[in-house]
């Protein structure tokens, strides 16, 4: 075995067994929420809620097709077509949906209808429990002014909490802090 990789495994076999736990007042996360499907909501809001229960200070920048997510009424659908990776629990087994059919009208509208009901069954937390979950963990929600402007939303029609903010705004919590995401 050669010197460096012996003094490698002197430095894993030494090594504290447990992970160390960051201080969370040094750690910070943004997240860039740019898709606003039933299926794509989901990471951006629990990753950040569960960072903002670890004492993380989150910040959120919905952009785009991320901006629905935060209005009052939400409307989500569920992406079948192109993700073939999807295969929902049926008949004892799991099965994906060819995408020729979700070309078919009431396909997807049947899709996000089975989905809301196996996440119901298996006590998945909606949308709407994890927005105001963030708003409660103190997570700051930026909507993107531009795409506000784009798509002729107001402030009126989101939920309380979020403030208007610009990509500057957005770069000027990234450069700031210790993770990063585009969801």
């Amino acid at each position: 075995m050669s010197s460096n990789a012996e003094d490698l495994s002197t430095q894993i076999a030494d090594a504290p067994t447990a992970a160390p736990v960051a201080d969370p007042a040094e750690k910070s996360m943004t997240i860039i929420v740019t898709k606003g499907s039933l299926d794509w909501a989901y990471p951006p809001f629990i990753l950040g809620t569960t960072a903002a229960a670890m004492g993380v200070p989150v910040t959120m920048f919905f952009t785009f097709d991320g901006l629905p997510l935060l209005l009052k009424k939400l409307d989500l659908k569920l992406t079948a077509a192109g993700n073939p990776a999807m295969k929902m629990p049926m008949m004892g087994g799991h099965m994906g949906l060819p995408n020729l059919l979700t070309a078919i009208p009431g396909v997807d509208a049947a899709c996000s209808k089975m989905m809301k009901n196996l996440m119901n069954k298996k006590g998945v937390a909606s949308i709407e429990d994890l927005r105001e979950l963030a708003i409660d963990a103190e997570v700051r929600m930026i909507a993107c002014q531009m795409t506000m402007d784009l798509f002729e939303y107001s402030l009126d029609d989101m939920i309380e909490g979020p403030e208007l903010g610009g990509a500057a705004t957005y770069i000027e919590c990234a450069t700031k802090s210790d993770i990063n995401l585009f969801i």
